[in-house]
């Protein structure tokens, strides 16, 4: 499987016991619907397939999973800090009118006062908030997205208004 036929649902976070079981951190928000048989790590750019021999869904978006084959905590290892994708076709259905702030990458982000920003290359959720990546003036730059920020967010054209703070980007540029 590659990379563009999966989707992203969380990382390994930490082992659990002496059987192999590790914690799952998801950063997929419905994780609660997917269908957890089989999950591809991945291993240096090359997505492996696990075989869930049991999943332990919490409320605090977490989970405990046995893998076939990983019965010891030597096993589990390699899996330390290793993002976990599922297949495109067992992402849930979404209603049309639902909107996530990671449907905003690939967007062109455009601030108010200093124009074009770049594409965003990447969305994260943190504890707090969202936050975009653009490569703004050879530099990576990182924004949050919420709702003080957003201006606009065209669809169709894909773009991303923003009004962002004032000096919030000169951190990053001052050399």
């Amino acid at each position: 499987m590659k990379h563009e036929e999966a989707f992203y649902v969380g990382y390994v976070t930490k082992t659990r016991g002496l059987k192999g079981e590790v914690q799952v951190f998801f950063e997929y928000d419905d994780y609660e619907q997917l269908d957890f048989d089989v999950v591809f790590a991945d291993m240096n750019g090359k997505l492996v397939p696990y075989f869930v021999a049991s999943a332990k869904l919490q409320a605090n978006k977490t989970g405990y999973f046995n893998f076939d084959d990983v019965d010891h905590i030597d096993k589990a290892q390699p899996l330390l800090k290793k993002k976990l994708y599922l297949p495109i076709a067992q992402m849930p259905e979404r209603d049309e009118n639902e909107f996530f702030y990671t449907d905003l990458k690939g967007f062109m982000a455009v601030d108010e006062s200093l124009g074009e920003l770049g594409e965003i290359l990447e969305v994260n959720e943190y504890p707090q908030q969202f936050v975009a990546t653009v490569f703004y003036q050879e530099t990576e730059i990182l924004f949050p997205l919420n709702e003080d920020f957003i201006v606009e967010i065209d669809d169709e054209e894909k773009i991303l208004t923003l009004d962002l703070p004032e000096g919030l980007l000169d951190v990053y540029l001052e050399k």
